[in-house]
């Protein structure tokens, strides 16, 4: 199915977006392009499901904020993305609405599928970056890596990570950690 894309990004409403069907793919908006991409695979969910599970027992358990899956992010008008996971701090409460996350959220996980590929290593680090988002991944099952970018290396300096990924949120001492093959593992 081919969708319509506009002249320029501030063309789509928000209103705009919540039309596109509702046929079981995932539909983005990114600089005016839209974005459709099939439902993921079982694989695809599983390493959603672990990434969510240990982001949730770091973030969630420790006060910090809050982990989406799933959720619209609205950084900007025109801009509609669905990150597989993203994580927002708890000062960042009021961005959090009934249509999805509306400010940046600490960090963004994308799962990749082969569909996928070129939109979360080409296009998303750029866009997510731009709009304040501090951390960006790329969870690479295939490959059994994770693509890290970070806003002060800029969107073209992604990290390449096959054994351990590392991040922490804000002031906490401790940071979260996970083996990448445990997080890619098949089923």
């Amino acid at each position: 199915m081919t969708q319509p894309t506009r002249a320029t990004p501030e063309q789509w409403t928000y209103s705009e977006y919540c039309r596109l069907p509702d046929d079981g793919n995932r539909y983005e908006v990114l600089d005016g392009e839209v974005l459709v991409t099939p439902a993921p695979t079982p694989h695809h969910q599983k390493v959603v499901q672990r990434l969510l599970v240990s982001l949730l027992d770091y973030v969630e358990d420790r006060g910090l904020g809050w982990v989406f899956q799933d959720v619209d992010l609205l950084l900007a008008p025109g801009h509609f993305l669905r990150p597989d996971l993203m994580v927002v701090p708890g000062a960042q409460r009021q961005g959090i609405t009934d249509r999805g996350v509306e400010v940046p959220p600490a960090l963004v996980v994308e799962v990749l599928s082969p569909s996928t590929s070129t939109i979360d290593r080409e296009k998303k680090p750029r866009g997510y970056l731009e709009f304040g988002v501090p951390t960006y991944w790329v969870v690479d099952p295939f490959e059994g890596v994770v693509w890290m970018w970070d806003s002060n290396a800029g969107p073209d300096q992604p990290r390449r990570e096959d054994q351990r990924v590392r991040w922490t949120m804000g002031e906490e001492a401790e940071p979260f950690e996970a083996a990448v093959g445990g997080l890619v593992a098949p089923l």
